[in-house]
């Protein structure tokens, strides 16, 4: 089993939006889903199955990494705590699932699930984009549990430039 966890792409925050939901990505939020999609594409991690926030910017970097995948939006998934986000891994079918989620909950799952961390300066803090490609000895996702995890890659968008 395979778990592509990405945190949203930068979003902006001088939108005129006020609803933090609502919040659209920033024009080098959009340039780092598409280059996200392409590294993702380039390395053979393409999901079978997409769990989303239901956020404006998960789904527009959704959208940017123009993916051919069944996707489930989650309204769970908005600033849900690791502990959320697995149960909702729990019930995911597929062989490989990207999951989109927020900081700082994506970021805690990250961490919880891998045995050993990347060797990344930035896999601790996770910022925007951000992307751990984990593997998992397990039948189903609902065999998935903290500290089971290989980490296989992370990159962030900064790395593709």
């Amino acid at each position: 089993m395979r778990l592509i966890l990405m945190r949203h792409a930068k979003s902006d925050w001088s939108s005129g939006v006020t609803r933090d939901h609502d919040r659209p990505l920033n024009a080098r939020g959009l340039r780092a889903a598409r280059a996200m999609g392409d590294w993702l594409r380039a390395q053979g991690y393409l999901p079978d199955r997409v769990l989303c926030s239901t956020a404006t910017r998960t789904r527009e970097t959704l959208d940017g990494l123009r993916i051919d995948a069944p996707v489930s939006f989650e309204t769970g998934l908005y600033h849900a705590s690791p502990d959320t986000m697995l149960r909702i891994l729990h019930e995911a079918n597929g062989q490989n699932v990207l999951m989109i989620g927020h900081n700082p909950g994506i970021a805690e799952l990250a961490e919880a699930l891998v045995a050993t961390p990347p060797d990344h300066p930035r896999f601790f803090d996770y910022p925007t984009g951000a992307t751990l490609v984990v593997d998992f000895q397990a039948a189903d996702w609902s065999a998935v549990a903290a500290g089971r995890g290989a980490s296989v890659d992370f990159v962030v968008p900064r790395d593709l430039e």
